[in-house]
Formats: structure tokens, C-alpha cells, sequence
């Protein structure tokens, strides 16, 4: 099979491409948000082909995966025809939640995917066909080693984000913990938080970097208060890291006993970072659960066989 798609979510799309079809990626000259073409900073398999715009009426095209709106009239203009469509929502709804109207709803014959149920349950899907598909990781392997005693939070652009993120949080955390927080965008954020440079750092990495730096850290810090599943949460449990977050959103769903500590109480969460501060074997037992969690239900075998069950009943 040939799907076309956009190069939107690098993390997502580089279990997707581990199927066994060929992936099309627009690319422009520019490397805009409507042709990035292939990542740059994660490894993808050389079944993704770079297209130009200008060269998708001639091919043959057996899917379209949509993951934002516009992308529909980018079909209609670079395509000529619709193709069968399957529109991916990573996103929970914004906005007047829970009567939020998915902007997918109303697109004849398109099946709409969401991540999580939680998102399902959350927007208005209108008529539409719905599924979920929950996410897959590449496994990077048990790498946890905690030498490192401080929390590893991994959000990107949590100045712009702000409480959405639980940037806010950030001061109460590191009040009794040390916080590195990686991702795009971070730069400056213990100045505007007003904290010291030891008790909060801020660092871009690429994502071969970036697993093997959170695996130094004691723990995992989730202080996301409204967004989907954050794939960097499930990459921690993945690496063996023992789990702090906010029973928020699909949280609850992908940590269960065992592999950390959920709570929407403030006070419980920062017990649970002392802990596993001051008790590294006992992070070590917590982060073997939580990848033993993640394998079982985030694997990528069972991630893409989901996906080829969809993709054939779209297409028959």
C-alpha cells in the first residue's frame, strides 16, 4: 500500500513508518510545515519517500492520513482526487470542551482516528467514523540508570504553554527536587520562573540524545495538566523510569500501580519525588514496572497491527 501523509508529529510518525507500506511525505523547497519531508532527527526506514507537491498526480496513492484541517484542501489542489481518507487526531479538544466539533466531522467518507479514548470521549465527532488506535513506541531499551538525582520533564515550548503544560508547577516541584526539562523552546525558562540555575535546566536535544540523558535522571515528572497522552511520558516508562504525574487526561489509563505515582494532590506528587530521590533502588523496583506497563500496552507490534486492520477495512 502507498499512503500519503504530512511530516507533522516526528515521534508518531516514526513507529507508524515501521509498517510494512510505503510512505509518501511531501517535501518543498523551503522544508515548510506543509513539506518538512523526512525527519532529520529520528531514524526512518527507506520506505518514506520524499514526493514534491507538484509530482502527487502521478502517483499512485492508495491512503491519505489527514492530521491537521487544511490538509484536506492540500489533497483537493495537489492530488486532484480523494484517495480514501483517514484523519489522525493527536490532540484532546480546546476550547468550549466538551461540545468542542471536531473539524473532521463533516468530511464525506473519511474515519476519524483518536489516540486515546479520553480524546474520543471529548470532542464532538459528529457522524462520523471513529476509532482508536492508542500509540506505539520504538523501544530504546531499559537505559534507566538514575545516576543523576534529579526529575527529567520533557514538554516543549512551556513558556508559550504555560499552565496548559503545568509550567506553573514547575517552582513547586523543584522546590524539593532539581528539574531538567527538555524539549524545544526552553531556553531562558528558569529565569522566567524565577529559579535558581540548579534547581531547574533547561536543554534541547535531539531525540538520540534526549533518551539517554532523561535515563540518567531518578524519575519522570508528568506536570501536564490538558493535553493527549504525551508520547514522552510513555518513552520514559520505556526506558525503566519511575513515573510522577497529574491524574489528568488518559494518565490514569497508561500508569497503573506499580510503575508510579497519579494524583491530582500536589502534596502526594512531591511526596512521591522525594522518594524516589532518596531511594534509588526503589525507583529502580517502580521504573521496572512502569516498563513492563509500557511494553505490554504501548509496544509497536501491537500498534501496528491495529493500524493494518484499520488500514484494510478503509480500503477494501
Amino acid at each position: 500500500m502507498r499512503i500519503l501523509l504530512w511530516h507533522v508529529h516526528g515521534s508518531w510518525t516514526t513507529a507508524f513508518v515501521r509498517g510494512p507500506h510505503t510512505y509518501l511525505v511531501p517535501v518543498t523547497p523551503d522544508r515548510g510545515p506543509d513539506g518538512l519531508g523526512r525527519a532529520r532527527t529520528f531514524d526512518w526506514p527507506d520506505s518514506v519517500v520524499e514526493v514534491p507537491p507538484e509530482r502527487l498526480r502521478d502517483e499512485d496513492i492508495d491512503l491519505v492520513v489527514l492530521q491537521r484541517p487544511h490538509e484536506l484542501d492540500l489533497v483537493d489542489r495537489w492530488l486532484g482526487r480523494r484517495p480514501p481518507l483517514v484523519y489522525l487526531e493527536h490532540n484532546a479538544p480546546d476550547g468550549n470542551v466538551p461540545d468542542t466539533r471536531h473539524p473532521a466531522a463533516d468530511i464525506p467518507g473519511a474515519t476519524l482516528v483518536h489516540v486515546t479514548h479520553f480524546n474520543r470521549l471529548m470532542w464532538d465527532n459528529g457522524p462520523l467514523p471513529t476509532a482508536v488506535i492508542e500509540h506505539g513506541i520504538v523501544d530504546p531499551g531499559h537505559l534507566w540508570t538514575g545516576e543523576v538525582p534529579r526529575a527529567a520533564v520533557v514538554v516543549n515550548e512551556p513558556v508559550r504553554r504555560g499552565r496548559t503544560v503545568g509550567t506553573d508547577l514547575l517552582p513547586e516541584f523543584a522546590a524539593v527536587a532539581p528539574v531538567d526539562v527538555f524539549g524545544m523552546g526552553t531556553s531562558g525558562l528558569a529565569d522566567r520562573l524565577g529559579l535558581a540555575p540548579d534547581r531547574c535546566r533547561a536543554e534541547e536535544l535531539v531525540q538520540r540524545e534526549l533518551h539517554t540523558a532523561m535515563a540518567r535522571r531518578r524519575l519522570y515528572l508528568h506536570p501536564v495538566r490538558w493535553t493527549s497522552l504525551g508520547l514522552s511520558l510513555l518513552e520514559a516508562m520505556h526506558l525503566g523510569m519511575p513515573v510522577v504525574a497529574l491524574a489528568t487526561t488518559e494518565v490514569t489509563e497508561a500508569v497503573p500501580p506499580g510503575a508510579g505515582v497519579v494524583s491530582n494532590r500536589l502534596d502526594v506528587l512531591k511526596d512521591a519525588v522525594r522518594d524516589f530521590l532518596a531511594d534509588p533502588p526503589h525507583a529502580r523496583t517502580v521504573g521496572e514496572g512502569a516498563r513492563a506497563a509500557a511494553l505490554a500496552r504501548y509496544g509497536l507490534t501491537r500498534f501496528l497491527d491495529d493500524w493494518e486492520r484499520l488500514l484494510k477495512e478503509v480500503t477494501r
